[in-house]
């Protein structure tokens, strides 16, 4: 019989709950049910979870149970009615199963009348340990059996795995109206780089029998087969078992500690203070030196002693101190800070269900704290601080001393690095250290090592001299760790010694372009020539580039990766180099992206022409809305775009397949959507949001241009109305373009519903701040008197006095003031904000408060002397958009 949990905790728990978050806030209003009965359902939370929708369609089925989910683990988290280790279990069983059901579906929506088998996930990290966060993603590794893989007729296994892979993905992360179910990230598999995202379990196997890389031993001690074929997942685990638990300590697994070990301490150095902005996860004193100290122990002791070799990190902490391997005072300490630590990440996570593991600042650090119980974020720190510095002492004390630990000769290596920049080099002779013992499959042939010894004396000159040294090495050796072969990226550098200054300003200041580069190494060819701190060229310049060579639909779809992520890496290099205004390379993303979507909508609609042929007078016609209508993108922006089409919409194609125009070009934009959305093997492109089109997420994907007319003209709302203020067709003939310029022409002059706009404005502003609100205090975008406030000013203006449309929100902001409907200095507050949040976007996207290299290069990038006059320019520029949105909401 389950015992009944104290009604007054449940109580307490759901009214913080409301009080604190968001998210939860939500879910109890969508779930009113569950919050009625917490005690019902506490007692069985999977099958509250999906009780009565069995009926549902798969993907509403999950994102409505997990809803469900999120909010009984929450209530019973607050409430202390469950433990730690019930809460993360439960999670993780909720994975387990719709991860088993995303498999299943994927199979059988394929081969309906086959077993679904010869298809596994294989859970790592906190799922395989049966420690999932609140708001985690999941790491499988997808692994098929050729053998017994359901196909469909003339398909390849490899083939079908994959596309089922992509199937359960989707079905897990795609977001709609009831949000995601989970993040799948499939990054752990072996060379995520290049394989495809499900391997062959024979080839997985091979690989980490004699090629796999230090970490993955440890990520392995987690593993275990969770959903779909599980008794093959068993097979392949068994069989690798000798890979992760050796019986004898040579010098290679001593190699492999020290490297886990240099790792976790080797983090970036925002998030490693104890405070506010303290990062729990990753942070010295944090949740992955405990996992980090149980797994070394586990590592050393595990291979002799298979009762060691517990998953789960507190299991694993109790198991090696019974055995005597580890202090069992120690134990104790590192339990009840893995428990404290875990529960407030859970906190952070559960205001807005977000996957982050920073202690927020100010109020949000109080809301964190009320949310856990306690009176302000003060009482939270000083709960936590204690446990965090015995961590921290504990974790300390198996770090060797680096004297002792340097090969013969490196004494000089120290004191040239020294003498680079690199301030307390130990770390950095570790890092060259490993890398010429071959730590990476990339550095481990004799011509690898020998092109890094030529190449290290200029990189060691040139990292040094970067803002961020330990920084920049940190990131290169992620580069090294995901390529194939270094040996042409370091005969590269050698040959181009103004490149290693440049890569390593890029590894110091900016992470995005640090990754990305880390993906595609080779975009690092595009810098040699001087001509990529140039202008890009206009849009037509950019489409011919794009639709160079005879190449086939597949072939177009990785030319037109390959060109964008190159163009954009050099158009992020020109900010970090301060080679352009960042306005200026703003542009430069929108003109790249529209090339992009000129390019593959054309040759998508020719491709499809050629199985369902064309419908006679009539064409698709793409409208680009938001930034990409205005012209100014950011490193990181998606794609609003709406689908339409010119003609009659009862009309039939005249292809061997024919179609009738609706479903037509409903079928088309997917393929275009996919085309400029879905990672090939060149990589991704842009994500794409189409839920600006009428009727949202609720209406078709394409509607015909009459019907667009009469939904703007008779149904849109407000909301809809100032989206479409910055409405600009991107792809179809001139003449369709000036059919739908002039009915955006026709509505916003006032052939629309009467409706009281500020109000509306005002409304939708506030619903914005409650579920979206600011990520940090340099968020441009979402802070009070951010970007946002300055659009809705703008947009209501333009409605309400039906002037100053332009999609260009600086050059509506200019016809505005001159017709006295503005306040002229809103165009300088436009380029400021503007400016701040394309530079933020690629050296501090977390729009966290960035250390003082990249401080100073965010100064630069807005002409201002330093980083003084960056906060106190954008505190006045606040100052005005607010005033200016409250004077607007007025009107």
């Amino acid at each position: 019989m389950t015992a009944t949990i104290n009604p007054e905790r449940l109580a307490d728990a759901l009214d913080r709950a409301r009080a604190e978050s968001p998210f939860l806030r939500l879910a109890a209003e969508r779930e009113p049910a569950i919050a009625d009965d917490l005690q019902g359902a506490l007692a069985d939370p999977l099958t509250h979870a999906f009780a009565g929708l069995d009926e549902r369609p798969v993907a509403e089925r999950l994102r409505l149970a997990r809803w469900r989910l999120a909010l009984m683990v929450a209530v019973a988290d607050l409430s202390g009615a469950w433990p730690l280790e019930k809460v993360v279990a439960t999670l993780s069983d909720f994975a387990d199963r719709v991860l088993h059901q995303a498999i299943v579906t994927a199979i059988r929506e394929r081969t309906p009348d086959a077993e679904p088998r010869g298809f596994v996930a294989i859970a790592l990290g906190k799922q395989g340990s049966r420690e999932l966060n609140y708001s985690s993603d999941i790491d499988p590794i997808l692994l098929f059996d050729p053998e017994t893989l359901p196909t469909r007729p003339r398909e390849e296994p490899q083939e079908a795995a994959v596309r089922i892979g992509k199937r359960v993905v989707e079905v897990l992360q795609a977001r709609d109206g009831n949000g995601y179910v989970l993040r799948v990230d499939l990054r752990l598999r072996p060379s995520s780089e290049v394989t495809p995202i499900a391997l062959p379990v024979e080839a997985a196997i091979g690989y980490y029998e004699s090629a796999a890389l230090p970490w993955e031993r440890a990520a392995f001690i987690r593993a275990r087969a969770c959903a779909g074929d599980v008794p093959l997942g068993e097979r392949f685990l068994t069989a690798i078992r000798p890979f992760v638990w050796r019986r004898s300590l040579d010098f290679g697994a001593i190699a492999e500690i020290r490297g886990i070990t240099t790792r976790i301490r080797d983090h970036h150095s925002r998030g490693q203070a104890f405070g506010p902005g303290y990062d729990l996860k990753r942070g010295r004193g944090g949740i992955r030196e405990i996992e980090f100290f149980a797994q070394i122990h586990q590592l050393i002791h595990g291979g002799r002693d298979p009762a060691l070799r517990a998953p789960a990190t507190l299991d694993a902490l109790a198991a090696l101190a019974a055995a005597g391997r580890i202090d069992a005072d120690e134990a104790v300490a590192l339990g009840d800070a893995y428990r404290l630590l875990r529960t407030l990440e859970h906190r952070v996570q559960m205001i807005d269900d977000r996957q982050t593991h920073a202690l927020p600042d100010g109020e949000s650090l109080d809301r964190v704290a009320r949310l856990h119980g306690l009176s302000d974020g003060a009482s939270l720190l000083d709960l936590a601080r204690p446990h965090v510095e015995r961590v921290g002492a504990i974790y300390d004390a198996i770090e060797p001393e680096s004297s002792d630990r340097l090969p013969d000769g490196e004494e000089s290596l120290s004191t040239r690095l020294a003498g680079a920049g690199f301030g307390e080099p130990e770390q950095a002779v570790r890092r060259i250290a490993e890398w010429r013992a071959g730590a990476y499959p990339a550095l481990r042939s004799p011509a690898a090592r020998e092109a890094l010894e030529k190449t290290l004396p200029d990189l060691i000159v040139a990292l040094g001299g970067a803002p961020d040294p330990h920084g920049a090495m940190l990131r290169l050796d992620r580069i090294l760790a995901r390529l194939p072969s270094a040996i042409n990226f370091f005969r590269l550098i050698d040959a181009q010694p103004h490149l290693a200054r440049l890569l390593a300003t890029v590894l110091s200041l900016a992470p995005t372009l640090a990754d990305a580069l880390g993906r595609r190494v080779e975009m690092l060819d595009g810098l040699i020539d001087a001509s990529a701190l140039e202008p890009v060229g206009d849009v037509a310049e950019l489409a011919a580039a794009m639709c160079a060579g005879r190449l086939d639909y597949e072939q177009r779809l990785d030319h037109v990766r390959r060109v964008v992520a190159e163009t954009r890496f050099a158009l992020g290099v020109q900010i970090v180099a301060g080679a352009r205004d960042p306005l200026e390379v703003a542009g430069g993303y929108a003109r790249l992206a529209e090339a992009a979507i000129e390019t593959l909508a054309a040759a998508t609609v020719a491709e499809f022409e050629r199985a369902h042929g064309r419908v006679a007078n009539s064409e698709l016609l793409i409208l680009a809305l938001g930034r990409l209508g205005g012209g100014k993108l950011t490193h990181a922006s998606d794609l609003d775009l709406v689908y339409l089409f010119t003609g009659d919409h009862s009309a039939e194609s005249d292809g061997k397949r024919p179609l009738g125009a609706v479903h037509y070009y409903n079928r088309l934009a997917q393929r275009v959507t996919a085309a400029l959305s879905v990672a090939t093997a060149s990589g991704p492109l842009y994500p794409v949001d189409t839920r600006l089109r009428p009727s949202g997420n609720q209406g078709p994907l394409v509607v015909s241009l009459e019907g667009f007319r009469r939904y703007q003209r008779e149904s849109a709302w407000t909301w809809e109305h100032m989206a479409l203020t910055r409405a600009r067709p991107v792809f179809g003939s001139d003449e369709a373009r000036q059919k739908v310029q002039a009915i955006i022409g026709e509505v916003l002059a006032g052939a629309r519903p009467d409706r009281d706009v500020a109000a509306d404005a005002r409304t939708m502003r506030d619903e914005m701040r409650t579920h979206k609100p600011a990520q940090g205090p340099l968020d441009a975008k979402l802070l009070d008197g951010g970007l946002v406030d300055l659009e809705f000013a703008v947009h209501v203006r333009q409605l309400v006095h039906r002037s100053g449309f332009n999609p260009d929100l600086a050059t509506a902001i200019d016809a505005l003031a001159a017709a006295g409907l503005i306040d002229a200095e809103l165009r300088a507050a436009h380029d400021m904000l503007t400016r701040l949040i394309v530079t933020m976007r690629l050296v501090a996207p977390d729009a966290q408060e960035p250390p003082p290299p990249t401080k100073a290069l965010i100064a630069q990038a807005l002409d201002l002397p330093d980083w003084d006059a960056v906060t106190a320019t954008l505190d006045a520029t606040r100052e005005r958009v607010c005033a200016a949105w409250m004077a607007a909401a007025k009107e």
